[in-house]
């Protein structure tokens, strides 16, 4: 049983690694679609003709697949954020554990 602990402590704390590289990628990935969506919003309001109401409409209007783009890189920056939690979590947990079973086998 402590050889199995020792085991998922060590593949929990793995997993936190790969979640911290994944996060940096995705946030990487975040930063450059707010960027696109950034320069295409802005070229298209100074392309456009009208009044400012109007100019910012057909702008954003025409950024709109780089601001779904942005906000699905934002959904996956939430998610593993949310996934490197847990296994924050189940890590405490585990560790909770084997310091009770530690605690039993001295008794």
């Amino acid at each position: 049983m402590p050889q199995e602990i020792v085991a998922e402590l060590r593949r929990l704390t793995e997993e936190i690694r790969k979640g911290s590289s994944a996060l940096y990628e995705a946030e990487v990935a975040l930063a450059n679609c707010e960027n696109a969506l950034d320069t295409i919003e802005q070229r298209a309001f100074i392309g456009a003709e009208g009044t400012v109401a109007d100019r910012n409409a057909l702008s954003r209007l025409e950024a709109a697949d780089s601001r779904l783009q942005r906000d699905l890189a934002r959904a996956s920056v939430n998610r593993i954020k949310m996934k490197v939690k847990g296994l924050e979590s189940a890590l405490m947990a585990t560790q909770t554990m084997s310091r009770l079973m530690e605690m039993e086998a001295k008794l």
